[in-house]
């Protein structure tokens, strides 16, 4: 087989590619299409969610190209002309880009990105957009979900040999650290992104010792700044911690930690904690892992576990309780030849499926008084929300479910990325996004943020696009009605 360097602008659906040919082929290349990127629910039943992989959307947008190993591979394939590969050959992005930032809180049903630009393109990058959103999405979500369980204790993350891949691994620490971990034990994430890598021992290194004793000895003669031994390799409390405070005292490290990553973790930290406490080691931290998640760790707080700090692994790199985050590409509107915005709207027996139409704008509306979130408002695009008068929402649904907001200030979520091609946003740090997530999250009220049975925070339609959105659903069911 012909080893092919990997040109990720062939991350498509084939049938973005069959459709694209046919857009060409009717003239239809250069319309203006509007693509939303949106989701319909909250991962594991969760109030809210944190956006993610926005850099990643960038960098594979700047470098958008066929090559000619990718037309061949396409010639091979059939039903395409050398005049739709001319095309390609000279193929880059030229739209325009919206997107909310990293690290923001979002909730359903809400644009998270806007795509504008001619059909071809915007059909062509669905997949990879989708890919990116939905994936570190996942993962900052859980992260965040699993950091708050913690309540201030550091979380690691702890998953890159469970994950679904390489970039999997990579990815998801960068979107754990957004969502709140402290760092991975994943190397290449800390050399690419930056997250904070660091590692303690696996039970091999203790068995490949005559002793613990001295395996632990030895570790912390490696490592005298900072050691974590992990003391359940064989008995954690009549071996494992009497073995680790010898050592820790006979080689006179300061800074320690020990791991436990079996048993009853509850039980094991209390007696732990007794243990090194009695022995003079009151700074010493414990450290827990084993298959946690959000649940177990409120879990074994709530029981009066001793634990500082915990590694989690499985159950955040692959999202395990929720893995897939179900964000959508959707047409929402065109441009006809005058350039007049044409919105386009998607029905369905299954309501939740009903798209919103047009081209928009979202506003978040924060108490002046409180800085808290109040509500959500997806508005037309050219929509402004005077935030010096008092403002009335209604639920879409159930529309006689109103409230009256004053006293707030109104603040746009989307923002330009890309502008004719060229991209117009600058990147924050990784820790930069990861504060923004932090400030994103203190924004929302606690009954939003709870566990179990969230409070149901307000995504609102403006009047203006409520009326364009119910007004093609009657037009669009009374012209399949005539047609019948």
């Amino acid at each position: 087989m012909k080893k092919i360097s990997r040109n990720l602008t062939m991350l498509f659906d084939y049938y973005e590619m069959s459709m694209a040919n046919g857009y060409f082929k009717k003239g239809m290349r250069d319309t203006i299409a509007y693509f939303d990127v949106f989701y319909r629910s909250n991962p594991d039943d969760g109030g809210y969610a944190i956006v993610a992989g926005l850099e990643q959307v960038i960098e594979y947008i700047n470098d958008l190209h066929f090559d000619e190993d990718d037309i061949a591979y396409l010639r091979e394939k059939g039903g395409f002309d050398e005049e739709f590969f001319e095309y390609l050959r000279s193929f880059k992005f030229t739209g325009d880009i919206w997107a909310v930032p990293e690290g923001t809180v979002v909730f359903p049903g809400e644009p998270l990105m806007t795509v504008r630009a001619p059909t071809m393109q915007a059909q062509l990058i669905e997949t990879y957009i989708l890919m990116m959103l939905n994936h570190e999405s996942l993962i900052a979500t859980k992260a965040a979900r699993i950091t708050r369980a913690a309540k201030g204790r550091p979380v690691s993350e702890f998953g890159s040999r469970r994950a679904q891949g390489a970039d999997a691994a990579i990815l998801g620490a960068r979107a754990a650290y957004i969502g709140g971990v402290s760092g991975t034990a994943c190397a290449i994430a800390d050399q690419v992104y930056g997250v904070p890598a660091s590692g303690t021992m696996a039970h091999s290194w203790v068995q490949m010792f005559d002793s613990e004793y001295e395996a632990f000895r030895a570790y912390c003669e490696l490592y005298p700044d900072s050691v974590t031994l992990l003391v359940d390799t064989y008995n954690v409390l009549e071996s494992g911690v009497p073995n680790a405070i010898r050592a820790f005292r006979d080689t006179g490290v300061k800074k320690c930690a020990v791991r436990i990553d079996s048993g009853d973790i509850t039980y094991l930290s209390c007696k732990i904690r007794e243990m090194l406490d009695a022995a003079g080691f009151e700074h010493c931290k414990i450290v827990a892992s084993n298959s946690l998640d959000e649940y177990i760790i409120r879990g074994l707080l709530l029981q009066g576990a001793k634990v500082d700090a915990f590694g989690v692994g499985e159950r955040l790199i692959t999202s395990k309780s929720n893995p897939v985050f179900g964000g959508v590409y959707k047409l929402c509107a065109i441009e006809d030849r005058e350039g007049n915005i044409v919105p386009k709207i998607k029905l369905s027996e299954n309501v939740g499926k009903i798209t919103t139409p047009h081209f928009k704008k979202v506003y978040r509306l924060f108490g002046r008084d409180t800085g808290k979130a109040e509500a959500d408002l997806i508005c037309v695009y050219d929509e402004v929300i005077d935030d010096t008068k008092p403002l009335e929402i209604f639920d879409p649904e159930n529309t006689w479910k109103t409230k009256v907001l004053e006293n707030f200030e109104a603040k746009e979520l989307l923002v330009p990325i890309f502008k004719n091609g060229k991209q117009v946003y600058t990147s924050p740090t990784l820790p930069e996004i990861r504060e923004y997530c932090k400030a994103s999250l203190a924004s929302i009220w606690e009954e939003v943020k709870r566990f179990d049975n969230p409070h149901n925070y307000y995504v609102d339609l403006s009047q203006k696009l409520w009326d364009i959105k119910y007004g093609m659903i009657k037009t669009k069911r009374h012209d399949a009605k005539k047609s019948k």
